[in-house]
């Protein structure tokens, strides 16, 4: 298969893996790897051309600074180190890294001072993005400076030897030729080649299927989501009928999408699916649950177990657990504690009995979400499939606040479909990134008709964002949002006030809990 071109040693930043999809979209095969990583790791890698060091937010000169196996800078492969990167660089050739009096953070403006490879069709004055509270104060003396802003040095280079740094961040929109110099970096001093298609994934993908499972069998757990709905057609194009589906209703679900999902692959996949309505047991186990960690671990722990089940009765015919696992997955699961803290649980990681005798299967491991729907189209999967906003796993338990009830549940299953319909109607679904609404444990005062009424309250949320790291609410028009809650008030029995959530991430997350 595809063969690993580019490696990011990974210092905690928010943007790694953005930058990473960023040289993915150049069509070049590019792995994130923990800093701890050795040189002697990096050998392994056959076809490896080059090596960027990301950001992050420790500092250089910290005696608890993330460091890394000097024996790096002896592989005779390029560096591009990008913010922390470019410090460290600066650090581990003697120069000296210092706290900045003018710290830059948005927008700045750089001046090339010495055109380079890296600099190759850049104009001489550009706007960057930065984000750093340190700086370079004092340059090692075997590189040079290659350009500045306004308070810092922003660009250097080695005199002798292809490692490069750069003070700001050129994955990100705002840094208008950011993406000019990591293209130089990756095909100019890297001499990369553009060898990664998704349409050769797919083939080498079914392939690899064949081979490992055989006349053997595999269950998926089908949820719905973009994930796991991909993994199960490319999976049922390897193998057809030896794939089983098992579709798991907790009654967390949005309005008709178990009968919508299930429809829809029975009709176009030919799949073997089976579902199984646990609802019951779920809403009885979350009798009482608050706290939002909790909640997710109920219902994580009842998902498995539903699953587990299935799977025991079944278990002479199946020999493969397949999962719909993706690259960020396997980034945040195999990080070793020194980037971003948890926030919350991720359904897809962990969870599974430690003796399971079956083998894992998860064939879209190695792809983003963007490259996931690409799969998913080259596949034949309906655009209204592929292209549904994020939806959580504990479904609608963390979207109400509180304890969860079907009642509850009800409510805001009518909530959300009017907002997710009418954003569709106005042609707006495919331009928010995620939108939804939140079922708040508070009871409001209003008047319908002549009455008084003592109804819930909910929160309508769209946001827009590239990675999901961050994100900005959406600035829905106002006649539009006007006519939602009109809806939501006149349609919903016990829902009498709409509110709108403007927060961005950070400070808050994108859900609510």
């Amino acid at each position: 298969m595809h063969k690993t071109q580019i490696i990011i040693l990974d210092f905690g930043s928010q943007y790694t893996q953005l930058l990473a999809r960023r040289i993915r979209e150049l069509n070049v095969y590019v792995e994130v790897v923990d800093y701890q990583i050795s040189a002697q790791e990096i050998k392994e890698f056959a076809n490896l051309k080059g090596i960027i060091f990301s950001g992050g937010p420790a500092s250089a000169y910290d005696a608890t600074a993330y460091q890394i196996d000097h024996q790096i800078y002896s592989l005779n492969l390029p560096i591009l180190g990008i913010c922390y990167g470019m410090q460290l660089l600066a650090h581990d050739f003697n120069g000296v890294v210092s706290q900045a009096d003018k710290q830059e953070f948005g927008k700045a403006m750089i001046n090339i001072t010495k055109p380079c490879l890296l600099t190759e069709q850049v104009p001489p004055n550009s706007i960057v993005w930065m984000s750093h509270a340190d700086h370079i104060d004092q340059m090692p003396t075997s590189f040079e400076v290659i350009g500045t802003s306004n308070h810092s040095i922003a660009l250097i280079k080695h005199k002798t030897k292809p490692f490069y740094g750069i003070q700001f961040h050129p994955e990100v929109t705002q840094s208008e030729f950011g993406l000019t110099m990591l293209s130089n970096f990756i095909f100019q001093v890297c001499q990369s080649t553009k060898d990664w298609f998704i349409s050769d994934f797919i083939t080498d993908a079914i392939k690899d299927i064949q081979q490992t499972v055989g006349q053997q069998h595999v269950v998926l757990g089908l949820s719905g989501g973009v994930d796991s709905s991909v993994s199960a057609a490319l999976i049922q194009k390897a193998i057809g009928h030896q794939l089983t589906c098992v579709f798991v209703d907790h009654g967390l679900l949005r309005k008709n999408e178990a009968d919508e999902v299930i429809g829809f692959y029975e009709k176009h996949f030919d799949m073997k699916i089976v579902k199984i309505d646990a609802s019951e047991m779920f809403f009885k186990h979350l009798k009482g649950v608050v706290e939002p960690e909790a909640k997710r671990k109920v219902i994580g722990k009842l998902f498995i177990d539903v699953f587990m089940n299935y799977i025991e009765e079944h278990n002479q015919e199946i020999n493969f657990l397949a999962q719909g696992t993706i690259y960020p997955d396997i980034i945040e699961s195999s990080k070793k504690g020194h980037s971003s803290k948890t926030i919350k649980s991720h359904h897809n990681v962990g969870g599974l009995p430690k003796n399971l005798k079956l083998t894992l299967l998860e064939p879209i491991k190695d792809l983003f979400k963007d490259e996931v729907r690409q799969v998913g189209k080259q596949l034949g999967i309906d655009d209204k499939l592929i292209n549904r906003h994020p939806f959580p796993g504990p479904g609608l338990g963390i979207r109400i606040i509180g304890e969860v009830t079907r009642a509850k549940c009800d409510l805001l299953r009518e909530v959300d479909a009017i907002f997710i319909e009418e954003l569709h109607k106005n042609d707006l679904y495919n331009h928010v990134s995620q939108a939804f609404a939140t079922l708040l444990p508070v009871k409001t005062v209003g008047v319908m008709g002549d009455n008084r009424t003592y109804d819930s309250l909910v929160a309508l949320r769209s946001v827009n964002t590239i990675d999901f790291m961050t994100a900005q609410a959406t600035h829905l028009p106002w006649d539009f949002i006007d006519h939602v809650v009109s809806r939501i008030i006149n349609e919903v029995d016990g829902v009498n006030r709409v509110v709108y959530d403007v927060t961005s991430k950070p400070p808050g997350t994108i859900e609510w809990e």
